[in-house]
């Protein structure tokens, strides 16, 4: 590798791509957001200079001051954006947290409620293919236009009310896309907002919201450690932060733990907070329920959307919630459990038709088939693996067909790579490949998937780590053997070992030409960049994917994985 690739930037990029289309176009008549129209690309690019310098985050990491005054800032970029926390009031909103599910869970939440004839808000991270994914309204992504829009009049609305003391006049990413939201939906007059937490939840940017209608936890786990503290209830502290006193509140069955630290921290300031009965217990009397999503743990993620959408159609007295049926008791010293009802056939059709892509996803393409799922901690994983191994075993198999599996997996940020490949064995991989989260090499043209976090000597030697790990577990040699400039490293699994042949590629596009070998009817590349098949290890491969009858993908461990996989293999989502 040649030096340190640094993919950062600053601000002030920004600035100069707003004035550059301010010169280009006449501006916008109207009130104090008035500004340029420009490309949606050059939004995000904008946007994209707003993410945290990699070595910045390390020092700021160093010298990380006290978090609540994070918070007070974020209320002051809402007023100095021209709204105040009361205005959050008017959007009805449904707060979700957790470790795992959240995201899941507010998808059946806003698909539940938009089947009863409400317009919806929902705002979630991170995006997978497109940043506009972030914000939706009615189950959409908001369009191009729209986001580029709300993006310049909000950029340049906080350059104007900038305070003059401060050397820094932008929010971080994060937080502007926070800020972004709430305009939209106070814009677009939507009847509520789901409203998925980022990182943790007593000091993330949206909990500057006040009054939300009802708040949910989904199961907890480990994960953002440097964050949120090392142990399930440190953790479960984090979570429990946006508990509002006397909003109700709903969480899934944890560790005892975990739970009791959520119920002191409802007690704490008189939130009633609840458990959430199995949907099972949900389902007698009527016929089971179908799920939009695969996998038995979007059970959890689905009871808990039912309570959160029939609390808030309860709290703001509406009609056909639900008849309630006999309640159980509560296990003895946790939560009182929330009501037991009947699912309507709003509710049903919610659950049936929510769609939630990178989580628990199937693209079947003849001999090819890709299995996607975001997971990436260690109990999402065991849901992952759960999950692709019973889509497997579902599969009526020929006898003496030959069939091929393969694991494609990054990891990032503090995460424990090994933890995770580790519960990835069972499944019998007969290769595994590891890539960065790069689309392509280089991403330039490409803002949506551009990541100012780290370097791309970083994200490359992470990969070699991976494989390492892999190889480990094993008990397979990582020596290292580069070929060609860049293109494809590989570290090839000797003969007389009997672990799967492990390669690192340089970008998910060379990973996914690697793995499809031209037989992908969507995914098309003119040829393979030179040197991909250079390696023996990559070229014997390449024949025994050509020849196999059926070729199983699992795509996972990092969400920014899956986004990248899914614009390659689903162009239309880039539309």
């Amino acid at each position: 590798m040649r030096g340190a690739k640094s993919l950062a930037t600053s601000w002030p990029v920004a600035e100069k791509l707003w004035r550059e289309a301010s010169m280009e176009q006449p501006r916008l008549s109207g009130g104090p957001f008035s500004a340029a129209p420009a490309s949606f690309q050059d939004a995000v690019r904008a946007l994209n200079t707003l993410q945290t310098n990699a070595s910045y985050l390390e020092e700021a990491k160093r010298r990380r001051g006290d978090p609540a005054t994070q918070l007070e800032a974020m209320k002051l970029y809402l007023a100095q954006s021209g709204l105040q926390v009361e205005d959050l009031d008017r959007l009805n909103i449904i707060h979700v947290t957790g470790t795992k599910g959240k995201g899941s869970t507010c998808a059946f939440t806003e698909r539940i409620l938009r089947s009863y004839g409400l317009k919806t808000g929902f705002f979630s991270s991170p995006h997978l293919v497109q940043v506009r994914e972030r914000i939706r309204i009615n189950g959409q992504p908001i369009s191009p236009e729209l986001f580029t829009k709300h993006f310049w009049r909000l950029y340049h609305h906080l350059e104007e009310t900038k305070d003059s003391s401060s050397c820094v006049s932008m929010p971080s990413y994060f937080r502007f896309l926070t800020l972004m939201a709430f305009h939209v939906f106070l814009q677009e007059k939507v009847d509520l907002a789901v409203v998925e937490v980022g990182i943790g939840g007593a000091y993330d940017s949206t909990n500057i919201i006040r009054k939300p209608v009802v708040c949910g936890v989904s199961a907890l786990g480990i994960d953002h450690t440097s964050l949120l503290g090392d142990t399930m209830e440190k953790i479960a502290w984090q979570k429990g932060g946006i508990f509002k006193h006397g909003v109700p509140a709903f969480t899934v069955l944890q560790p005892d733990g975990p739970l009791a630290v959520l119920r002191e921290r409802a007690e704490q300031i008189s939130c009633p907070l609840y458990l959430c009965p199995p949907l099972d217990a949900l389902e007698e009397g009527g016929p089971p329920l179908t799920l939009g999503l695969e996998g038995e743990h979007q059970r959890s993620n689905a009871a808990l959307a039912l309570q959160l959408a029939r609390c808030w159609l309860q709290q703001k007295d509406h009609q056909g919630i639900g008849e309630l049926k006999a309640s159980r008791p509560s296990p003895l010293g946790q939560l009182p459990l929330a009501p037991m009802f009947q699912p309507t056939p709003h509710m049903r059709l919610g659950l049936q038709g929510t769609e939630w892509l990178g989580r628990s996803q199937v693209l079947r393409r003849g001999s090819l088939t890709w299995y996607l799922d975001g997971a990436h901690t260690c109990s999402s994983m065991q849901a992952c693996v759960r999950w692709f191994r019973h889509a497997l075993h579902r599969l009526e198999k020929p006898s003496k067909v030959s069939e091929v599996c393969i694991l494609l997996f990054n990891s990032t940020g503090d995460r424990d790579a090994a933890a995770l490949l580790k519960l990835l064995q069972p499944c019998q991989f007969d290769y595994a490949v590891f890539c960065p989260n790069l689309t392509e090499v280089s991403p330039m043209d490409n803002a949506d998937q551009q990541n100012f976090m780290v370097t791309l000597d970083q994200v490359l030697l992470r990969c070699l780590e991976h494989q390492q790990h892999w190889g480990r577990l094993h008990e397979e040699p990582a020596g290292l053997e580069p070929t060609g400039p860049g293109s494809l490293l590989l570290a090839p699994r000797p003969p007389h070992t009997h672990g799967p042949s492990s390669l690192v590629f340089s970008c998910i596009s060379h990973a996914l030409q690697w793995i499809s070998q031209g037989r992908d009817p969507v995914f098309q590349t003119p040829g393979p960049p030179q040197g991909l098949l250079a390696h023996p290890v990559a070229a014997s491969g390449a024949r025994v994917l050509r020849e196999a009858a059926a070729v199983h993908v699992l795509v996972t461990g990092s969400l920014h994985l899956v986004g990248g996989a899914l614009k390659l293999l689903e162009p239309s989502l880039s539309q």
